[in-house]
C-alpha cells in the first residue's frame, strides 16, 4: 500500500460518486463545522466523518504521515489559543471554574478546556472529509464534472492540477527529509519535539522552491500547447450525475440545515453546559 496521499481506484460507493457530489459534501461539511460550536452537533459530525472514512476503505498507511503533521499543527494551534486567549472560554460561557492556577492571568479552567475541546472537534470533523475527498476523487473526472456544471474549464483544470500536485509535494518532502537526515540532521523521535519542529521547518523553503519550479514547467508546457485559446474543451473522464449523487446532495443539505437550526435555535452558536 502506497504511503503517498493520492487517488486510488477502489470498488466503493463513495468512489462511484461524481467529483462534484464529493466536493459539495466537503464544502458544506466544512462550512457547518466552521459555523457551529455546538458540541452535540460536532460529536455527531465526528462520528459520521469516521464512518464515511471507514466506508471509503482508506488505509491508515496512506494518510498516516499527513495525519501526524495535521495533529502536530492542531497541538500547536491549541497551545497558541491558550497563550493568546487564556480566558476565552470564560468569556464565552459566562462562568469561571479554575482547575489549576498558573501565573498572572493564566489559569487552566473548565471553560477554557471545553472551548479548546470544541476547537479540536472542529478539526477532527473536517480532517477525515479532506483526506477522503483526496483519495477517492479522480482529479481528471473532478475537473470534467466541475466544467459540466458551469465552472470555467480553466478553473477546473487548475483544481485538477492542484490535486495531482499533492502526491508530488509529499514525494519532494520525503526526498528532502532523507537528504537532511543523511547530513546528520535528526528528525526522528530521538530528537526533542521542539528540535524536530525546527528541523522540519527548514524543509519548507526547499520544498517551496521545488514546487515553484514545477509550476513554471507545467505552465510553460500548457502555454506552448495553446491551453486557454478556445472557449470550450472536451473531456475524456467526465461522469454524469446519477440518482445516488442527487440523494447524497439532498441528504447533505438537509443535514446542514438541521445542524445549523440546532446550533442557532437559542440565538447562540455555543453549546453551554455550565449554565
Amino acid at each position: 500500500m502506497s504511503r503517498i496521499l493520492t487517488y486510488e481506484e477502489k470498488n466503493t460507493w463513495i468512489h462511484g460518486l461524481s467529483g462534484v457530489t464529493k466536493f459539495l459534501f466537503f464544502l458544506v461539511w466544512s462550512i457547518v463545522s466552521m459555523l457551529t460550536y455546538d458540541t452535540r452537533v460536532l460529536a455527531v459530525m465526528l462520528l459520521l466523518s469516521f464512518v464515511i472514512f471507514k466506508v471509503s476503505k482508506t488505509s491508515w498507511k496512506q494518510v498516516g504521515t499527513v495525519f501526524k503533521f495535521i495533529l502536530l499543527f492542531l497541538v500547536l494551534n491549541l497551545l497558541a489559543v491558550f497563550l493568546f486567549s487564556p480566558n476565552q472560554g470564560t468569556a464565552i460561557y459566562g462562568t469561571r471554574t479554575v482547575l489549576v492556577p498558573l501565573v498572572g492571568r493564566y489559569s487552566i479552567t473548565k471553560e477554557q478546556l471545553f472551548y479548546e475541546f470544541n476547537i479540536m472537534l472542529k478539526y477532527f470533523t473536517v480532517i477525515p472529509a479532506v483526506l477522503m475527498f483526496i483519495v477517492t476523487t479522480n482529479p481528471s473526472e473532478f475537473a470534467a464534472s466541475l466544467n459540466k456544471v458551469g465552472v470555467s474549464y480553466k478553473i477546473s483544470y487548475a483544481i485538477a492540477i492542484a490535486l495531482r500536485y499533492v502526491p508530488d509535494v509529499q514525494s519532494d518532502f520525503t526526498k528532502i527529509k532523507h537528504a537532511q537526515e543523511a547530513r546528520g540532521i535528526e528528525m526522528s523521535k530521538k530528537a526533542s519535539l521542539m528540535e524536530r519542529i525546527k528541523n522540519m521547518s527548514a524543509i519548507l523553503f526547499p520544498l517551496i522552491f521545488s514546487s515553484m519550479d514545477r509550476i513554471d514547467v507545467v505552465s510553460n508546457a500548457m502555454e506552448l500547447r495553446g491551453f486557454g485559446k478556445n472557449k470550450r474543451r472536451t473531456w475524456y473522464a467526465g461522469k454524469k450525475l446519477t440518482g445516488k449523487d442527487y440523494a447524497v446532495m439532498i441528504a447533505t443539505v438537509l443535514f446542514a440545515v438541521a445542524a445549523l437550526v440546532i446550533t442557532f435555535y437559542d440565538g447562540n452558536r455555543f453549546y453551554n453546559p455550565f449554565q
